[in-house]
């Protein structure tokens, strides 16, 4: 490959991994063409973006990035795929999915999600306990409901016992 050509590709998996907030790195090497096709499938229904890279194509292009990602290049051997997401949790999801499947790959390398770099395949749970953007915004919003929730509940029962007094004592007259 030509220096310029390998230019070109670097520029081209740096602006991708500009493009989302997060990415893994996974060993695919031995999956067939029938789980590959699946695993392809699974990333494009949860909007991840799956392409297989060189590493020192890769490596090269994290250089070429903001941020300090040293520590994942120890994991930057064998043949790696790299899942980019805007959902932190996602990829994490969808390789446990495949492992729960009895499948031994694809496996975690390494991950940067969130500003933290994630290493090895123990990570695995941890990320995919991560909770999303809009999981952190609805457990907001129900935590901001809660208490208006509670009034008018306790309002509402107070109406009932209050009609349920009322209409007993009118009983009683009678």
């Amino acid at each position: 490959m030509k220096k310029e050509d390998k230019a070109i590709i670097i520029a081209q998996i740096a602006e991708t991994i500009k493009q989302y907030n997060g990415f893994y790195l996974v060993e695919t090497a031995g999956l067939d063409a029938e789980k590959t096709s699946a695993l392809r499938r699974a990333c494009f229904d949860a909007d991840i973006k799956l392409l297989v890279v060189k590493n020192t194509l890769l490596h090269k292009a994290l250089e070429t990035l903001e941020g300090d990602y040293t520590e994942l290049y120890s994991a930057l051997h064998g043949a790696t795929s790299l899942m980019c997401t805007n959902v932190g949790n996602a990829p994490a999801k969808l390789l446990k999915d495949f492992i729960k499947k009895g499948d031994t790959l694809p496996a975690l390398k390494g991950a940067y999600v969130e500003g933290t770099v994630y290493l090895g395949a123990d990570q695995l749970d941890a990320l995919a306990s991560i909770k999303s953007k809009n999981e952190l915004i609805a457990d907001v919003i129900a935590l901001l409901q809660s208490p208006a929730k509670n009034v008018v509940s306790a309002l509402q029962s107070g109406g009932n016992k209050l009609h349920g007094i009322l209409e007993t004592l009118s009983k009683k007259e009678d």
